[in-house]
């Protein structure tokens, strides 16, 4: 069974840091591209950073990141992470896993991440 569980969500001030984990299990997490969305209330889900598989050598990053985020992997911990740094009030939203296994999307739960001062 698939499992993606995000935490290390939380509250934090305008420029401060956070650090997202997404653990993985019941697939072979090293084969498969791993993806952090964030989702506004009322607003579509949208694609925040991606690593490719394996040793995680490509990543992706939408537009908004601007060099303040950092995705990254540890196939020994089937886990991916999100380092987030210089975090904008603009940035509060849900975060979320995602991946890809035989063709069916699979999510974690989320983690609720605000940025308010």
């Amino acid at each position: 069974q698939v499992q993606l569980v995000e935490s290390g969500g939380g509250l934090v001030q305008p420029g401060g840091s956070l650090r997202l984990s997404c653990a993985a299990s019941g697939f072979a997490f090293f084969r498969n591209v791993m993806y952090w969305y964030r989702q506004v209330r009322g607003k579509e889900r949208e694609l925040v950073a991606l690593i490719s598989n394996a040793g995680g050598g490509y990543k992706e990053y939408a537009a908004f990141v601007e060099g303040r985020f950092t995705i990254s992997r540890d196939n020994a911990k089937n886990s991916v992470y999100l380092q987030m740094n210089s975090l904008k009030p603009e940035d509060t939203a849900v975060y979320y896993c995602q991946t890809t296994v035989f063709g069916t999307e699979y999510w974690g739960q989320g983690t609720q991440v605000t940025v308010s001062s």
